[in-house]
């Protein structure tokens, strides 16, 4: 169904005429009959064609006021469509820690299955971001490059696993390094790097305040998640021979004053996740703080349609006046 809009739609108060009209055209006709005296009607039995005709007339002229009314509200159609531009989003690369740690049971199920969860929920709502991941241990390596395709990052986060292929350790210096060398040379209006960790730095040759620095010279900001329980958590210290984990109960060591560093140092945030929730709530902070904007352009074309109501008052005069000047002419005389 075809949807109206009125760009003067303030005429509509006109349709108020049209009783006024009715009523003046009773009071005039009352005043226009002739009075005659006679001692008998039988002459006038098969007259009154009149009253019978004379609403037809009125009710045509009445269609073609209240059609140029409508014709002067100047009704419309719309056809609007829309164009979203993007002006240089943000560049992303997320740093997981993938150390025999993560496999701590204080996160349901574990630290590393929590976080893959949560960071494929972030990366599917950055439509308009390039993303890449980073991944590292006792040393680092390179997931994904920066791409704007979010399927492929989420099917290789979805992958990532504590597999043993890298040297285990926490090397928080080279997986900060690998993710800065990963955004030197983007060219997006932000460059962001999301490092997360549940350790200390202990392995790596590359110093983590080191990297903070590069990343600072690059203009990369880098928010830091320490992730992990107060106190203990239930921790793999061991294997058995069927590959499965022996479990124990292990302090949870997060260096806090170095992700704070790093973090101060290139101008990012740090944020402590205890549980599920929190971690998914630091990941939505980060979303808000990182908003790229996007500028959608709204055209409307109008295609106007009064001709029609002009028309249609027009054949409305037209074929009262014929009927008035052919067919009641004589009923009218």
């Amino acid at each position: 169904m075809m949807e109206y809009n009125f760009a003067h739609p303030e005429f509509f108060w006109g349709l108020l005429l049209i009783p006024l009209l009715v009523a003046w055209h009773i009071v005039s006709r009352k005043k226009q009959v002739a009075h005659l005296l006679s001692s008998s009607v039988h002459a006038f039995t098969k007259t009154g064609r009149l009253p019978k005709w004379q609403p037809v007339l009125l009710f045509l002229r009445m269609v073609a006021v209240g059609l140029i009314v409508v014709a002067l509200a100047r009704p419309q159609t719309q056809d609007v469509s829309t164009q979203t531009k993007t002006n240089k989003g943000i560049d992303i690369v997320i740093a997981i820690d993938v150390s025999s740690s993560m496999l701590a049971q204080d996160l349901k199920p574990n630290r590393l299955a929590a976080l893959k969860n949560v960071a494929s929920d972030f990366i599917a709502k950055r439509i308009s971001d390039r993303i890449g991941l980073v991944v590292y241990a006792g040393e680092s390596y390179t997931k994904t490059p920066i791409t704007s395709d979010k399927a492929l990052v989420i099917d290789v986060l979805n992958n990532v696993n504590y597999d043993g292929v890298i040297n285990d350790g926490t090397a928080i210096g080279m997986g900060l390094a690998t993710a800065v060398n990963r955004l030197r040379d983007s060219k997006a209006k932000s460059k962001v790097i999301i490092l997360l960790t549940d350790g200390v730095n202990n392995t790596g040759f590359v110093d983590p305040k080191t990297a903070a620095g590069l990343a600072s010279s690059y203009g990369i900001k880098t928010y830091t998640i320490g992730l992990g329980s107060n106190g203990s958590a239930p921790a793999p210290v061991a294997l058995r021979q069927d590959g499965s984990f022996v479990y124990q109960m292990r302090k949870v060591e997060i260096d806090e004053e170095l992700l704070k560093a790093i973090a101060d140092e290139t101008g990012g945030s740090y944020y402590r996740a205890t549980d599920n929730k929190k971690l998914a709530a630091i990941y939505k902070e980060i979303d808000k703080l990182e908003r790229t904007e996007v500028e959608e352009i709204r055209y409307t074309k109008y295609h106007e349609k009064f001709r029609w109501f002009v028309f249609g008052a027009m054949l409305a005069l037209l074929i009262e006046w014929l009927l008035r000047h052919t067919l009641f002419k004589s009923a009218l005389a």
